[in-house]
């Protein structure tokens, strides 16, 4: 009994540890994908293959993004990462 009693506590607690849903970076003015997908196509770009962006936001701190070409040849954000200045 004890055996069952922990196992189910394990596992509660791993299932608390673990996140609850991957949250995807959002679009911020600048990105590629602000406001939608860009009105060019990459059609010479191979299916999957990763598209980077950088640029400074609004605050001035450093933006780097990377995208990935999707089979439908629009974008997908995959990681957004903020540096700041200060």
């Amino acid at each position: 009994m004890k055996v069952i009693i922990s196992a189910f506590l394990a596992a509660v607690l791993l299932c608390a540890c673990t996140s609850s849903g991957t949250s995807e970076p959002t679009p911020i003015p600048g990105s590629l994908t602000y406001g939608g997908q860009p009105r060019t196509k990459l059609a010479k770009s191979p299916i999957g293959s990763a598209v980077y962006n950088n640029f400074n936001d609004s605050s001035g701190n450093r933006v780097e993004e990377t995208y990935i070409l999707q089979p439908d040849r629009s974008l997908k954000l995959m990681r957004q990462q903020v540096m700041s200045i200060h």
